[in-house]
């Protein structure tokens, strides 16, 4: 007996309870019971996970939950792998937000919705029919929105956040719901057996109408650019651990989502599918990185950069469609395991980092890192924990996104022996997108870490911060452990990730042990030595500075001050800041940045020509949000404001507009009898 079902209820019944304690147990008590309970939902949604990647299935359908159509519960290897990845984040940032109090998540209504959201991130990939799928994905939704909301009260920009937030997730929703509706009218049922059995009875224009529009409704979830304008604002804007299961979690549904349609249940398709989804991929890493290369909110930086993941991750995925198509199933299994990978690392170093950022958050109330510095000594630990979750980002050894990045790298090189002139064409420039995203990151954390924490606290707020509480530190540490045992032993993930692939639909064989490309992931920690040379390096450089020190130490030291052209020690202001660090990457991009300057001058009140103070300001905007989403706005509040005279309190106007829009419907359906 599987032990899928059993974990999966019981996930069920925690997540119950975490809504009851919420509405009934007194404040004091009230975050630890919600914290348990949610992070037993995470924790058997976990075990659920690691047995269907295991090897087991599961699956069940309760007609009764849902009227005229029933939920279908399906659970594969593929399913597995994101409900693993949901659970993991879930425990480990549930045993954080113990801690985390009295920053968004006080009120009951709000913590109630906690648990609940979290449960869906386990039960969205369980979906088996377009029904249970687009009822779980809303619910999953809706209850995000109210986390992302739950500060709405005190910050103006929540408020905002929350709308953009609203209006393109259930954008996105319409999508999803006119693609999965129209591949149900055409295979004659709604279970994704039956999609799956019809799929190549479609015509092509069919068939390229659903992925598109799917395409578009899962890449918005995932902040595929030019879609992602809800995610930088959202994510910084909800409470940090709410922040962290959203852009460790939520957004990898978006990925599974264009896993599950357009290569389980369509079966892949014609190049231009994949070509399009590369393009958009690498635009999305690109532009996301360049965007937190310069951001100075460090929450808003890192939810930037999770464009930048989510982008590899989609460029992956149209790798092995790409690869696919072109009759290549072990390369394109090869890439298709390394954009899961991705996905499993990305969860473990962004939960990581937004929990960091939390407790910089709760500890110095400011996200802006003009006004942090000097963390190092105030917060050794949470200091040392964000490194490990900014090495993992940068994606060099021995952080553990290096392996996934690379396995990426390996299979767009060895792609580019795939015939086609497209493929000539857009690999080259996609690993050259993967390689300029992996620059700017390292650009971006090190102003992370260096502005943020090493330097010279550059406020009040930041010299008098405190350590996080215990839950808090233990959360971190569960997730700085994950990255860790991801960064040494990612072999232990080779069946699973076989088993994922082939869940996908594609045949490859072992997708990291295919013939040619000598690429034994089964064997990573020995054949990838780079990651052991690497803490081998780190050890012997530290040995050999430690050496040198003793060895030039004198028996007695004179002190003496040196010329220093009139100055005394150096002070804050003498720092580079975010801005001044980011600002010769801003000269780079200037052209696609288009940063805003404004300067004001104050002159002297007995004199115009005497300046008594001059202040310059300088904000790098999103250009994709102003110069796409902002037209469109500003042209629907100019159709809302010609509208208002339509309604002039005339009952014959209304009347009039009820007998015209009659005839018009009795009009159109005599036409289409």
């Amino acid at each position: 007996m599987t032990t899928i079902g059993p974990a999966l209820g019981v996930a069920t019944a925690l997540a119950a309870a975490g809504s009851a304690a919420a509405l009934l147990v007194p404040e004091r008590g009230r975050a630890a019971a919600v914290g348990v309970c949610t992070a037993g939902v995470g924790a058997a949604g976990a075990v659920a996970g690691a047995a269907a990647l295991g090897g087991a299935h599961w699956a069940a359908r309760l007609p009764e939950l849902l009227p005229l159509a029933g939920v279908d519960l399906t659970v594969d290897a593929l399913s597995g792998l994101f409900m693993a990845v949901s659970g993991g984040v879930v425990a480990a940032v549930a045993v954080y937000g113990i801690g985390y109090t009295g920053h968004g998540l006080t009120a009951r209504p709000v913590q109630a919705v906690l648990p609940v959201f979290a449960w869906t991130l386990l039960l969205v990939p369980t979906a088996a029919s377009v029904a249970t799928f687009l009822l779980l994905w809303e619910l999953m939704a809706a209850t995000s929105l109210l986390l992302v909301l739950a500060e709405h009260r005190h910050r103006r920009q929540v408020r905002e956040a929350g709308l953009w937030y609203a209006v393109m997730t259930h954008l996105g929703l319409i999508l999803l719901l006119i693609a999965l509706l129209l591949f149900a009218a055409r295979a004659g049922g709604q279970s994704f057996t039956a999609l799956r059995a019809a799929a190549g009875a479609l015509s092509p224009a069919v068939r390229g109408t659903v992925f598109v529009l799917a395409l578009a409704a899962f890449g918005s979830k995932a902040g595929m650019v030019p879609l992602h304008a809800w995610l930088p604002r959202a994510h910084p804007e909800a409470p940090s651990h709410v922040s962290a299961l959203m852009s460790a979690a939520m957004v990898n549904l978006g990925a599974y989502g264009l896993v599950r349609v357009g290569l389980d249940l369509l079966g892949g398709g014609p190049r231009w599918w994949w070509l399009l989804t590369i393009a958009l991929g690498a635009l999305s890493a690109v532009y996301g990185i360049v965007q937190a290369a310069v951001a100075t909110d460090l929450k808003r930086l890192l939810a930037y950069s999770t464009c930048e993941n989510l982008g590899l991750v989609l460029l992956g995925v149209g790798a092995a469609g790409l690869f696919s198509t072109g009759g290549d199933q072990p390369l394109a299994a090869l890439a298709l395991a390394a954009a899961l990978l991705h996905v499993v690392n990305h969860a473990a170093f962004k939960a990581l980092l937004f929990c960091a950022a939390g407790s910089v958050l709760r500890a110095t109330g400011t996200r802006d890192l003009d006004a942090l510095g000097g963390l190092r000594a105030r917060m050794p630990v949470t200091c040392a924990l964000f490194a490990v979750g900014a090495l993992g980002a940068v994606a060099l050894p021995p952080g553990n996104g290096f392996i996934s990045e690379w396995l990426l790298l390996q299979s767009l090189i060895h792609g580019l022996a795939v015939p086609g002139v497209a493929t000539a064409v857009v690999l080259p420039v996609a690993i050259a997108a993967i390689a300029l995203s992996a620059g700017l990151a390292a650009a971006a954390f090190v102003k992370a870490l260096g502005v943020g924490f090493f330097a010279r606290p550059r406020s009040t707020a930041a010299s008098s911060a405190v350590e996080s509480p215990r839950a808090m530190l233990t959360g971190l540490g569960l997730l700085t452990a994950a990255c860790a045992a991801l960064a040494l032993f990612p072999g232990v993930l080779a069946d699973a990730l076989a088993r994922a692939t082939a869940a996908s639909g594609l045949a490859g064989g072992h997708p990291v042990d295919a013939p040619g490309l000598h690429l034994r992931l089964a064997q990573v920690s020995g054949v990838l030595a780079p990651l052991w040379l690497a803490l081998a390096l780190v050890a012997a450089v530290l040995l050999l500075a430690l050496l040198l020190r003793l060895a030039a130490r004198e028996p007695r030291r004179r002190q003496a001050p040196l010329w220093d052209c009139g100055a005394g020690a150096p002070t804050a202001r003498m720092e580079y800041t975010a801005t001044s660090f980011a600002e010769p990457l801003q000269r780079v991009f200037d052209d696609v940045l288009a940063p805003e300057q404004d300067i004001d001058v104050t002159p002297v009140r007995e004199a115009a020509y005497l300046v008594e103070r001059v202040r310059y300001q300088r904000t790098v905007p999103d250009r994709i949000e102003h110069r796409l989403y902002r037209p469109v706005l500003a042209l629907l509040a100019e159709a809302g404001r010609a509208a208002r005279r339509l309604a002039d309190g005339s009952v014959h106007r209304y009347l009039g507009y009820g007998f015209f829009g009659l005839i018009t419907l009795l009009v159109a359906l005599a036409v289409t009898r």
